[in-house]
Parts: C-alpha cells; structure tokens; sequence
C-alpha cells in the first residue's frame, strides 16, 4: 500500500467523492500553509503531508504548485463573497467577515496578504477585487448615482481591507467587539451620508 494512505479510508466510497474528498483535504492543508502566521510555506510535498496524502493525489486534482496556489487563493475568496452575500445588514456582513477571516486567521491572511507574497496570486487579487466592490455597490441602494455609488463602494473596500490587515497583523489594539464597531460604524457613516 503506498505511504500516505491508511486502509479503508476511501473504501465504499464512490470515486468522485474520494477525488473531491483527498482535494478539500489538499485545499484545507494549503489554506493553513499559505496562511501561516510565519508567512507561506506552500510546497506540493509539505502540502502532501499536511493532508496526510501521496503526491499521485496532488496531481489527481492540480497540474502544479501555481494551479494549486490559486485554486486555494480562489476558495477562500468564495467563501468569503458567500459570507457577505448571504448578509441581511450591515453588521451582519462585518460579523460574517470576521467571523471567517479574523477567528480563522490563515483565511484572512490568505485573502489579504499572500497576494503580496505569492506572484502567481498578483492576478488573481486583481479579478477578485471588482466582485467585491461590485457586490457592496449592490449593497449601497441609497445612492442612486452609478458612479458614485462605484466610488464608495471602492473607497469602502481599500479602507476595510486596510484595517483587516491591520488587525490581522495586530497593529490594532482594539477588542473583537470594538473592532466590528468600528467596521459597522464606518460603513453605516458612509452609506447614511446619501
């Protein structure tokens, strides 16, 4: 039996749920990797091991290292467009958030700043970003102006991803709660200014 693969694991279970299995398991290893608070240590074979899993697994699900990053990079972003998506207000939306990238921190630190890390990520920060600004735009309904509204929504985005970082990198000394306040406090300011 080759190493990395314990008896019965994937028995009685249909081969597209192994694959998708082994590959959330790769996703979930590389989100802890590249997210690690001592910055990224992202390579096929440390990845392997994380998820307990062979190299020929690796490659049943990614080409390379560089599909892998992103593939991980693309997930957490998902996630994170879910979360606010599915936010009925507000304060809704930063406890979401934070929720998901602050009290799992390799999340936040992938989304934030293995881009700045990771070349092959540069691209993919940079496709991400307009959804993000578009999907808070959506959420902006008291500013009737298009381009206003893309306006705020953009300055929205620079300022909270400024401050999560911030306090991902613990330069803030502010509480959970104070924190959330704070996020809340900016956007409801911004948005009831209109």
């Amino acid at each position: 039996m080759p190493s990395g693969q314990r008896r019965g694991r994937w028995s009685g279970m249909p081969l597209q749920d192994r694959q998708a299995l082994r590959r959330d398991e790769l996703i979930a290893a590389g989100v802890a990797r590249l997210g690690s608070a001592q910055g990224p240590d992202l390579t096929v074979r440390a990845v392997c091991r994380s998820a307990g899993l062979t190299e020929r697994y690796f490659y049943e699900s990614f080409a390379d290292r560089d599909e892998f990053v992103r593939a991980v990079y693309d997930d957490v972003c998902a996630r994170a467009m879910a979360a606010l998506t599915n936010a009925k207000t507000p304060r809704d939306a930063v406890e979401q958030f934070v929720a998901l990238m602050v009290d799992d921190p390799a999340r936040g630190r992938v989304l934030l700043l293995a881009p700045t890390k990771e070349p092959v990520l540069t691209r993919s920060g940079a496709e991400w970003m307009p959804s993000f600004i578009e999907l808070v735009q959506r959420k902006l309904t008291r500013i009737g102006d298009p381009a206003h509204a893309a306006m705020v929504a953009t300055g929205l985005i620079g300022a909270l991803t400024a401050l999560f970082t911030a306090y991902l990198n613990g330069r803030l000394a502010a509480t959970r709660e104070q924190f959330i306040d704070y996020c809340v406090e900016m956007l409801l300011s911004r948005v009831s200014s209109y």
